[in-house]
């Protein structure tokens, strides 16, 4: 996650160093605690938070826990993500809804915050859970901010209540209120009440957030604040927790660049839960906030839970089930390799997936360069194949391939590329399906692993094993026509050629029959 990007390597560094110990002294935790103080407040977390936070890493880290554990280096890593955890509010807290609905849900925070785009964000993270939410237009204040509301409500495909134009005019507190019958009458179970903001904290502001508040009872209050504003969210969020009070907050711009610490002290300085996070710009950029999911983000552990979370919803089921039997019985195609990258793309961005793998930190410069456009790329050159090019790849012969590239704007070396990457995966695809482990190209096959299938046996070379060239001539010569070949008698005695003393033509005894006579006149060229 960019904001806490800086963060993230501070803290890499620091437990890097630390891993070279086979036991910690209390010098090495001293150390480890200081640089873990300096990255935290090179992070814009608040100094007071950081005190109770380093205070509690050490003690613990100069306990029994660590001094008695197998690996010390990964205890004290696992004490800073217990305490990481408990900065951020411990454990999730899910939206609490009314038992008789709607439920009402106001928004609150300063101008900027991006509270409108979130009421949108939420409303169509709701509507996926089966809710019917209406949003509702109370920020009469900002210019456009209704019409904003407007299209937000429109590209999430929800209800919105804006009887006002805005722009100065209107009763913000009679709309919040109208909001509601609104919803009772048209039958909607959640209202998102979107307020007027301000570039500072105002007594202006407070008292018609108080007054909303107070004309519609809300379930929820969420105090919306931008991750990159600094040392100012500490200030801003006991402001409103003074004037307004808020159950819930919600961070926004957390795939900005900014530091974006002060935005891990507000939940430790309110007591108040972070319930939401917003990671982007599109509709689909939201999801509920998980305290030790971020920490494991934060510490470079990977947040799988959260990735397994986003390909279950953009997956389905059974067209996964098809493609594996597909894979099994060799019958995968490119139309079925262009539904697979579709798929994908519907969760999003790959980089971010990228960055909730284990030890994403380390591949930050590779994921920078990647180039998300490429799978669309792909695209264009699958869809410029006819249908029997994509079932039967080998159809694309020279010609065929020059057509697709220019079709799809692309070249024939990318045209073959693709082909290329598609077999690879299709063979490594299909012996997974089998059971087998798939040989990764510039890997090599991995050791000990089977390949889905009966290893073939090699078989023993049938032949002579003599070192006497006549006489292996002759025992091959004799196997080749059927016959048993005549063996030395063990305790007969013989010459440095394997001859004995029995009459030729009798190899019974371990003499030369009048095949091996002949071979040895032809090897010396009699």
């Amino acid at each position: 996650m960019a904001t806490f990007g800086n963060l993230s390597d501070r803290l890499a560094e620091t437990f890097k160093n630390l891993r070279t110990k086979g036991k910690l002294s209390a010098a090495d935790v001293d150390g480890t605690v200081r640089e873990i103080r300096r990255a935290l407040l090179d992070a814009d977390v608040a100094l007071e938070v950081v005190k109770d936070f380093t205070g509690r890493v050490r003690e613990r880290a100069l306990g029994d826990e660590v001094n008695k554990a197998l690996n010390p280096a990964q205890q004290v890593v696992q004490i800073v993500n217990d305490e990481l955890v408990t900065i951020l509010g411990g454990q999730q807290r899910r939206l609490e809804f009314a038992k008789k609905p709607p439920t009402i849900i106001m928004l609150a925070g300063l101008q900027g915050a991006g509270k409108t785009t979130l009421a949108g964000k939420l409303a169509k993270w709701l509507a996926k859970d089966g809710h019917t939410p209406v949003l509702v237009a109370a920020d009469l204040q900002r210019p456009n901010a209704v019409t904003q509301l407007e299209v937000v409500a429109k590209q999430a495909g929800v209800a919105v209540y804006a009887p006002q134009p805005g722009n100065g005019v209107g009763d913000p507190v009679k709309v919040a209120r109208d909001g509601v019958k609104f919803a009772q009458q048209k039958l909607h179970d959640v209202v998102i009440i979107d307020t007027a903001g301000r570039l500072g904290v105002d007594a202006e502001m407070m008292k018609q957030a108080a007054d909303i508040r107070r004309a519609t009872d809300p379930d929820e209050v969420l105090f919306v604040i931008d991750a990159m504003i600094g040392q100012d969210a500490v200030a801003t969020a006991k402001a409103f927790q003074d004037g307004v009070d808020f159950t819930g907050v919600v961070l926004t711009k957390l795939d900005g660049d900014a530091r974006g610490g002060a935005a891990l002290s507000v939940a430790s300085l309110t007591g108040r839960p972070i319930m939401f996070a917003s990671t982007g710009e599109a509709l689909d950029d939201f999801e509920p906030f998980h305290p030790d999911r971020m920490a494991g983000r934060i510490l470079d552990l990977g947040d799988i839970l959260t990735l397994i979370e986003q390909a279950q919803g953009a997956f389905d089921e059974d067209e996964a089930r098809k493609v594996a039997e597909k894979f099994a019985t060799d019958t995968f195609t490119l139309d079925d390799f262009l539904g697979q990258m579709q798929q994908l793309r519907n969760m999003g961005s790959i980089k971010k997936m990228m960055s909730m793998l284990p030890g994403a930190g380390a591949m930050k410069q590779q994921l920078e360069n990647f180039d998300e456009r490429e799978i669309v790329r792909t695209e264009a050159i699958i869809q410029s194949m006819t249908k029997a090019e994509r079932t039967t790849p080998k159809l694309l012969n020279g010609s065929r391939r020059m057509r697709i590239a220019r079709g799809s704007g692309s070249t024939v070396t990318e045209v073959n590329q693709l082909v290329q990457r598609f077999e690879q995966a299709a063979k490594m695809m299909k012996t997974v399906a089998k059971g087998g482990m798939p040989n990764v190209p510039g890997m090599g096959p991995i050791p000990g692993a089977g390949y889905g299938g009966k290893a073939k046996v090699q078989q023993k070379k049938k032949g002579s094993k003599s070192g006497n060239p006549a006489k292996r001539a002759a025992e091959n010569a004799a196997m080749a026509a059927g016959e048993k070949p005549a063996i030395a008698a063990s305790s007969g005695g013989g010459s440095g050629f394997g001859l004995g003393g029995a009459q030729p033509g009798k190899g019974k005894a371990g003499g030369p029959t009048e095949e091996e006579m002949a071979a040895l006149q032809k090897m010396m060229g009699r």
